[in-house]
């Protein structure tokens, strides 16, 4: 293949192929059913039936093949400059408790591997957040004081293995690398070895809560159970007041090779420039795969096509080598954030028993997919909780400072509630927005994602296709049929 070719897809998904497993055809009985097959879902589902309760695990799509299936696949307890923002909004406990979580989460990742036997690619390497801004230095500065604070060893540093100058940098020794794919399907293979049921191309519709759960799949097969674990990223039925405090990210990944003399060591991540990320992956003799991911925007907004072409220009100059010697891996990641920067992971509101959640990692779903199982296996289980499971409880309270936020992402929600020359959303109804680069609708409101061609939904909460939709509206303001929302 050509040095200069592109291929449109995640690098992890490409040379990983999985087995197919059967769609849900019949009724079933369970003990737990968990709905996602990403890293929240798998490792709730594997920590469940290691605790002996007989579990089945529904995926809309491919295990593995989602979120989890094109992220950047960093497992580290520094996440940007959140230990700064934690301390301050919620006290040194909550910092402290949040670091004690991602780094149990590395360390449960590390002996997964080798007590089942995956081959993850594991690499211990540095985590830097840094900038090349002066004027914000101290903004790293204070997140090193932060996470030391919080327990972390973590050091305020001006020198990188980056090949261009930074003005400072938050070093955390001995995070990990991985290859995030070979590690869920090595885990669903396990829990499939011990008991665990796995179903793919199986789409929850509809979820009903009673003394037993009730779930409705789109053939019409369904699900009873005692507990309900929902991890779809966004979560597919959500109560009103978590529903007001989410909101989504997209951003585009470029990963090609470069000599492996020139690669950084280290992951890297940058908030100025629309976020820049960086890291480096196994490729091939005198090789390393660098990642770079970056231009974070609301899905169905913006040009994608355009954000793409900045980060390229970006990646090239500061990686001279970067696509000059194999093809340039093109796809794009997309996550769910919280107001106040802190995953959901427990029930879902007040008064529910027995329906769970698990969102808002805001793009660390990695260490936090891997958090969320171990705390809900023991919320469900009734083992002893860790000390940090209050700090996710979806029914926390919000500090007040925290309100402003919520305030604008609904103004953002009805803002595109109330356009109306273009399809809408079969979630809620906002109005959806074209992805030229992808060639898909998509809501800007809470995610949903749907293929142009046929209308299908690519990606959730949405469970409908447009064309159950109505007639929907094109970019010109015309009414088009649903095969083709663009005709």
């Amino acid at each position: 293949m050509p040095a200069d070719a592109h291929i449109d897809g995640s690098y992890w998904m490409h040379g990983t192929p999985s087995p197919e497993r059967p769609a849900l055809a019949d009724d079933l009985t369970a003990d737990v059913v968990v709905i996602g097959g990403g890293i929240a879902g798998l490792c709730t589902a594997h920590e469940l039936v290691r605790a002996g309760r007989q579990v089945v695990l529904l995926e809309a799509d491919r295990i593995a093949a989602g979120v989890s299936g094109h992220t950047t696949g960093k497992l580290t307890a520094l996440h940007g400059l959140t230990y700064a923002r934690l301390r301050d909004a919620h006290g040194v406990l909550a910092a402290t408790r949040y670091a004690m979580a991602q780094q149990e989460a590395l360390d449960h990742v590390v002996g997964l591997c080798a007590d089942i036997g995956i081959d993850a690619d594991l690499e211990r390497a540095p985590a830097f957040t840094y900038v090349t801004d002066e004027e914000r230095s101290g903004e790293v500065r204070a997140e090193a004081a932060a996470a030391l604070e919080a327990g972390l060893d973590a050091t305020y540093v001006t020198d990188t293995d980056l090949p261009f100058p930074v003005a400072g940098a938050v070093r955390l020794d001995g995070q990990l690398l991985f290859h995030p794919r070979r590690f869920l399907l090595g885990l669903a293979e396990d829990l499939v070895a011990r008991g665990g049921i796995v179903h793919e191309h199986t789409r929850v519709t509809s979820l009903r809560e009673r003394a037993e759960c009730a779930l409705t799949t789109e053939s019409g097969a369904s699900v009873r159970a005692r507990d309900v674990v929902i991890a779809t990223n966004f979560p597919l039925s959500v109560h009103s007041s978590l529903l007001a405090r989410l909101s989504v990210r997209r951003e585009l990944v470029l990963a090609a090779p470069i000599a492996t003399a020139s690669a950084p060591r280290g992951m890297y991540l940058t908030p100025e420039d629309r976020t820049r990320s960086v890291r480096t992956a196994p490729y091939d003799e005198g090789h390393r795969l660098l990642i770079v991911t970056g231009e974070a925007h609301e899905p169905g907004t913006g040009h994608p096509g355009e954000r793409l072409e900045r980060l390229s220009g970006w990646a090239r100059q500061a990686f001279p080598g970067f696509g000059a010697t194999g093809p340039v891996f093109r796809w794009a990641a997309q996550d769910v954030r919280s107001v106040d920067h802190l995953p959901y992971v427990g029930h879902e509101h007040p008064d529910t028993q027995h329906v769970f959640v698990a969102t808002g990692f805001g793009g660390w779903g990695m260490s936090n997919g891997v958090m969320a199982g171990r705390l809900l296996a023991a919320q469900v289980t009734g083992a002893p909780r860790p000390d940090w499971t209050e700090l996710f409880d979806p029914r926390r309270r919000l500090p007040l400072r925290e309100f402003p936020d919520v305030v604008r992402a609904q103004a953002s929600v009805a803002r595109h509630f109330l356009a109306g020359r273009r399809p809408r959303c079969t979630h809620m109804g906002c109005e959806l927005g074209f992805n030229e680069l992808e060639d898909t609708w998509e809501c800007p409101c809470h995610g949903s994602r749907f293929a142009a061609a046929d209308g299908r939904v690519l990606q959730g909460p949405a469970t409908r296709p447009l064309e159950e939709a109505g007639p929907v509206r094109d970019g010109a303001g015309g009414v088009s049929g649903a095969a083709d929302p663009r005709s």
